[in-house]
Order: structure tokens, then C-alpha cells, then sequence
């Protein structure tokens, strides 16, 4: 797992809605454009709660048949990864989300053992509750049951939303959704995105101004993401 980034650079990605910072991670020209986040069947169901950032505890689960669990090995590798944590979990019940691993008890539980909410494309339950403590879920759906929920598998790479997610991965998450941080370029995306933040500020201000001119747009948008690159 990498190494702890300092916890001042994790207090300043909570700054930033997600759609910004996934903006000036592309000015690093360290990914395609069209991966590193979670998609949009995963969805964030308190977005009230705001920014959530944290490492990646990661497990698959199965709800569907009778089966043994143990759900100690997820504790023991939660507490393993670098703190604050957010368990990734990936649902291999075809189709997924038959039976909740997240409830009012799993969320008190995990917030004791440092976490701060998961990511799943499972389903969750006791929403009223969980808010309440302030862990968030992001989530496939919502459900009545835990079926027979069991643990598969802890701290090996998951997929979620089509995004695959190692142990200690850096994630930042909103009401727009999960992205995935870079950490080699961590420190370096809150100035990254404030020059996002400018660039954009300054051509919307000319498009709401009087001397807005269309005939301008193709230029000013050049202009605009030339901004954003450099």
C-alpha cells in the first residue's frame, strides 16, 4: 500500500468539489480521461454530509444462498490500511444489491474503527441512522434485507462501478460521486485546482458580462483551456 500523504494535503482535497478536481487531475496527463471514477449507478445518498476523503479498505461480498461468515477478517484488514478509511466493496451476486452489508450497525462499527463511509455497488439500509453518525454511503441501492451477507474476500483489488480500486487507493467522493486520486500527484492537484477554478471563474464572468460576444466563444475557449493546461 503507498505510503501516508501528509494529512493536510487530504484536509485540502475536501475543498473541492469532485468534478474540479477531476479537472485539474487532467491537466497532469497522468490517465485517460474516461477512467478514474466510479460510475453513475453508484450513487451518493447523503449529499448533505459533503466531501469525503480517505484510503481504500477493500472487500466482495455475496448476499444470495446460505453460507458461513466471518466478518473479523474485514475488521482486522480495515484496521491495517492508512486512516481515515473508506471500505470499497464489491457485490458478486449476479444481479448485485439482494441483500445489505451496510446498515445502522455496520456504520456505527466502522466509524469506531476510523472509517468514514463506503463505496459499494451493493445496497444499503437504515439510511435515517447512518446519516445521523455522519458515515457515508455511496451506493448501487437501497434495500430491506442482509439476505445471507457474507465476506468473500479482504484487502485484494475490487471493482466497483467499473472502476477497480486497490487497498490504501486515495478516493475522494461528493454528491456528484467517486474519484479516484492519483497519489503521485496529490499535493500538487489543490493548486492545479485553483487554477482550474480561475480560469473557469474569468470566462464565465465574461459570458454573463455585456461585452459578451459570441463570435468570441470558439477563441475564448481556447483560451480557457489553455489556462486550465498550463
Amino acid at each position: 500500500m503507498p505510503d501516508a500523504l501528509d494529512p493536510s494535503v487530504l484536509e485540502a482535497l475536501k475543498k473541492y468539489d469532485s468534478p474540479t478536481l477531476s479537472n485539474a487531475i487532467e491537466t497532469f496527463d497522468v490517465r485517460p480521461r474516461d477512467e478514474g471514477y466510479v460510475s453513475h449507478e453508484v450513487r451518493c445518498m447523503f449529499p448533505d454530509l459533503g466531501v469525503m476523503v480517505g484510503y481504500a479498505a477493500t472487500a466482495t461480498i455475496r448476499a444470495r444462498g446460505s453460507a458461513p461468515s466471518d466478518p473479523e477478517p474485514l475488521a482486522a484488514h480495515v484496521r491495517a490500511v492508512l486512516g481515515p478509511r473508506i471500505v470499497v466493496v464489491q457485490d458478486l451476486d449476479d444481479p448485485p444489491a439482494h441483500g445489505s452489508l451496510w446498515g445502522e450497525v455496520m456504520a456505527t462499527t466502522y466509524t469506531a474503527l476510523g472509517c468514514v463511509g463506503t463505496v459499494t455497488d451493493g445496497c444499503v439500509r437504515d439510511l435515517d441512522e447512518a446519516r445521523a453518525i455522519g458515515f457515508q454511503f455511496f451506493a448501487r441501492a437501497v434495500g430491506v434485507s442482509h439476505g445471507y451477507i457474507r465476506t468473500e474476500t479482504v484487502g485484494e483489488p475490487v471493482t466497483v462501478g467499473g472502476l477497480t480500486v486497490h487497498p490504501g487507493d486515495l478516493l475522494q467522493a461528493d454528491q456528484h460521486g467517486v474519484l479516484l486520486i492519483p497519489a503521485e500527484i496529490a499535493a500538487d492537484l489543490p493548486a492545479a485546482a485553483d487554477r482550474v477554478i480561475a480560469a473557469e471563474q474569468e470566462f464565465i464572468g465574461w459570458v454573463r458580462s455585456p461585452g459578451f460576444d459570441p463570435d468570441q466563444l470558439a477563441e475564448r475557449r481556447a483560451t480557457l483551456k489553455k489556462a486550465i493546461s498550463e
